[in-house]
């Protein structure tokens, strides 16, 4: 079977595009278009106004998602992985929070790290780095973009393929 007569959804859930949409159910985002970023090692979510608090012995943030697609004044909160350094765009390094939130992509789901930063002069809202897709046998097509389809709205345990692992972040080079 050559790759123009695999079905969809098998070829789908081994390639993606460069751009895909994807879904945050934890943040309560559905549907947004996503760069996928090998060049990057982290991912990035636009968050704005963001504050951080202790609640209980463990650190917070609270902060704000102001989608170019949406209004929305909701702020959401998630506990704070670690702060680190990581480089913006230019390349020089900024410190941002690091949060962990579900991830999907097609039929797809996982954990992924992710780090609050101020995208609002950036194309996407969201980046996804190579750490979030490398253990996930995931190839990027740089020549396509949304081959995975929509996010699934709602991921029914029997629906999706079993992701274990989540792109923790080691320190080392990729």
């Amino acid at each position: 079977m050559t790759r123009s007569q695999e079905p969809r959804l098998a070829r789908s859930q081994k390639t993606i595009g460069w751009r895909e949409y994807i879904a945050l159910p934890d943040f309560g985002i559905h549907h947004l278009p996503a760069k996928i970023d090998t060049g990057a090692r982290t991912s990035a979510l636009h968050a704005v106004d963001q504050t951080v608090f202790e609640d209980d012995g463990t650190r917070w943030v609270e902060f704000m998602i102001p989608l170019k697609n949406r209004r929305t004044t909701k702020r959401l909160r998630a506990p704070v992985l670690e702060e680190r350094d990581i480089k913006n765009t230019g390349g020089v390094p900024e410190r941002r929070l690091v949060v962990r939130t579900t991830l999907v992509i097609g039929l797809r789901q996982w954990l992924i790290d992710v780090s609050l930063a101020n995208r609002e002069r950036m194309e996407f809202d969201v980046i996804l780095g190579r750490s979030a897709i490398r253990k996930h046998k995931l190839l990027v097509d740089p020549g396509r973009s949304y081959i995975a389809g929509r996010p699934a709205p709602r991921i029914e345990p029997a629906a999706i393929q079993p992701e274990t692992q989540t792109d923790t972040y080691t320190g080392e080079e990729e």
